[in-house]
């Protein structure tokens, strides 16, 4: 049962051409790293309300099934307080940052976020035993899943400790991979890297870098690779979600208006959203026709509907018109020639972090406000 939803697995990236063709190891490493092989015994899933249990004693063929869903699907591992604190990341995304990573053979590699130890002993079969440390905040999970990386003869470090913190003994490091999000490449991973190494995480809510120091060690630039949704780190600011964040008071606003949902659908404007936009978070479904969700993780919130012809509904609450930000930024995104998620890449240094479109020297750039100013 479980070979045949792993083959089904692979099988699936192929069709969708997920497997890089540039990186032909990746592939191989799965096949011989079997992601069940790192999975616990109880998975959770999300049901409409709530996470439920799924034993892999009691329904084995459900937890077989979680373990092995489809590309875009993670098996959710740990739930604490009603939410999901780690998981086995779906296997596009582990690819494709692996693919961006371009670890070779004996190289150093820092892994932060071990979770499972799964993309630890993926690094593993490419750097070689012994040529892999990863950091895990929570001890428990560093434990088990130095068990499993024990038992598979991976060969790797584990550590727990602060991720952001990198893990200077092991250092230099050739690569470096966050299995979790931040918004700030900590410096620390940086001053922890070789010159001419590589550091690869996911940024924010949306989108993966891959960072290349430089040769004086005093920044590190590169492109944005790819949409890639991760936990974020444990020490992040909480952020309520959606109902949180609307409560049951009625909208303070209510009024029209003339945004495409459509075209917000658009990954390359939901990114672009991202970066002008920071803090807010859009969520896009149906209810007899498009809707869009938007909230900014504390206070303020929108709900934007469409007609069939016309302007759509919008109902605001909170101290922010989120509307009017959200059409300001889809402006700035048209006015800037609407650069595409790849056309973005970000700059850290010791002092600053910023991201630019284009060109890192001339483009322009936005920092953490998500205001623009010219490129040097």
């Amino acid at each position: 049962m479980l070979e045949q939803r792993r083959i089904a697995l692979a099988e699936a990236m192929e069709r969708l051409g997920g497997w890089p063709d540039d990186s032909p190891w990746v592939r191989a490493a799965v096949d011989s790293v079997p992601r069940h092989h790192f999975a616990p015994d109880t998975l959770w899933r999300w049901d409409g309300d709530a996470f439920v249990a799924v034993s892999r004693a009691t329904e084995p063929e459900r937890w077989a099934a979680e373990v092995y869903g489809g590309p875009s699907d993670p098996a959710i591992t740990q739930v604490r307080e009603g939410r999901a604190t780690s998981s086995l990341s779906c296997q596009s995304v582990v690819v494709d940052m692996l693919d961006s990573l371009m670890p070779a053979p004996g190289h150093r590699v820092l892994e932060l976020g071990t979770g499972t130890g799964w993309n630890a002993a993926l690094l593993a079969y490419r750097a070689g035993p012994g040529q892999v440390t990863s950091v895990e905040a929570d001890p428990g999970l560093a434990a088990t899943a130095r068990s499993r990386l024990e038992a598979a003869g991976a060969g790797v470090t584990v550590v727990a400790g602060d991720g952001q913190r990198g893990y200077p003994p092991g250092g230099p490091y050739d690569r470096v991979e966050s299995t979790y999000a931040v918004d700030t490449v900590p410096w620390e991973w940086v001053a922890q890297t070789r010159p001419g190494g590589r550091i690869v995480t996911p940024w924010g809510r949306m989108g993966h870098v891959a960072l290349t120091v430089a040769a004086d060690g005093r920044s590190a630039v590169g492109w944005i690779q790819g949409l890639a949704l991760f936990m974020p780190g444990r020490d992040a600011p909480a952020r309520f979600g959606w109902q949180e964040v609307r409560g049951d008071a009625p909208a303070d606003d209510e009024g029209s208006h003339t945004v495409d949902l459509a075209q917000l659908a658009d990954p390359h404007l939901l990114f672009a959203l991202r970066v002008l936009l920071p803090d807010v978070e859009l969520i896009l479904g149906d209810r007899d026709g498009p809707v869009a969700w938007v909230h900014d993780g504390r206070t303020s919130w929108a709900t934007l509907t469409a007609a069939g012809a016309g302007p759509g509904t919008a109902f605001q609450g909170g101290p922010r018109r989120l509307l009017k930000e959200i059409e300001t930024a889809v402006a700035a995104w048209e006015q800037h020639g609407r650069p595409d998620l790849y056309d973005f890449g970000i700059t850290r240094t010791p002092d600053s972090q910023y991201v630019w479109s284009h060109d890192s020297d001339t483009g322009p750039r936005w920092g953490a406000s998500g205001v623009a100013r010219p490129g040097s």
